[in-house]
């Protein structure tokens, strides 16, 4: 995402390094990849929060921007084609299904919240903001550009106007108050595979997110479908926690009815 919206308002940039040419696209996410590294080197999630907490602004900002092109400059509305497209459900689906992918997060939220007892209401009630920014956002990115929208929209906004400088711009500097709290749960659930005496090691520690953060560059390169990966990891893992948590339930029902039988019939022979 930081890539993608790099590259459009640089489209000319490129590298070469080692024989190899880079174009726009992959010179911009090896820069995004060197800016956010810093940025997964913090351990304490209570200051990650805080920083986290710009994403919410610069999010806002985003809509704000959209709704700038669509009600105030000269593109305004115009949707076009189908409002439901029933062949690109399943897609849809895992895309939307992967904005509420944060699992690897929750734990670690909950273990470092002053009141953990509030985590319910805290999921819901972020959950619930969610819903209706993203459903927003999706209605009046198709009322705007109708079915010519991209991965993101703000690849469609065109560059005369301000607006679409400045989304483009919150969009690349975004990840930057995202990624390592999403990423620091899962280096240390890394960690813990670790032997005692390395869990500590600072040097270690950098090494293991090193290594994610260039993972993550890896698969931006070699995968550079932004929405399709997005729609992958929302089907193959985020709706698959609803089976796991079906089969969990079925499983404690027929516990119970086994168990409670067993015992109703213990006590009558």
């Amino acid at each position: 995402m930081m890539g993608d919206n790099l590259s459009a308002l640089y489209p000319s940039i490129h590298m070469a390094l080692g024989g190899f040419h880079f174009g726009s696209y992959q010179t911009s996410v090896m820069i995004s990849t060197l800016v956010i590294l810093p940025t997964v080197m913090l351990r304490n999630l209570s200051l990650l929060s805080y920083i986290s907490a710009g994403g919410v602004i610069a999010f806002i900002m985003i809509i704000l921007c959209l709704l700038w092109v669509g009600l105030l400059s000269d593109i305004e509305f115009h949707p076009s084609g189908n409002i439901f497209n029933f062949s690109k459900l399943p897609v849809t689906i895992g895309i939307y299904s992967f904005c509420f992918g944060g699992h690897s997060v929750f734990p670690s939220i909950y273990s470092s919240m002053r009141e953990p007892s509030r985590f319910p209401s805290v999921v819901l009630i972020s959950f619930l903001i969610a819903f209706i920014s993203f459903a927003g956002v999706a209605i009046f990115g198709f009322l705007i550009f109708g079915e010519a929208t991209k991965s993101q929209f703000t690849l469609n906004m065109p560059e005369r106007h301000i607006a679409s400088k400045v989304a483009k711009w919150t969009v690349v500097i975004t990840p930057l108050t995202k990624y390592a709290l999403t990423i620091t749960p899962v280096a240390f659930s890394i960690e813990e595979f670790l032997p005692s005496h390395h869990r500590k090691s600072h040097g270690v520690s950098i090494l293991i997110r090193t290594a994610l953060v260039i993972s993550t560059l890896l698969v931006s390169l070699l995968i550079p479908y932004f929405g399709s990966v997005t729609a992958l990891i929302g089907s193959a893992l985020v709706v698959l926690v609803i089976g796991a948590c079906t089969f969990i339930i079925i499983l404690g029902l027929i516990s119970s009815i086994v168990g409670t039988y067993s015992a109703l019939h213990s006590m009558s022979g």
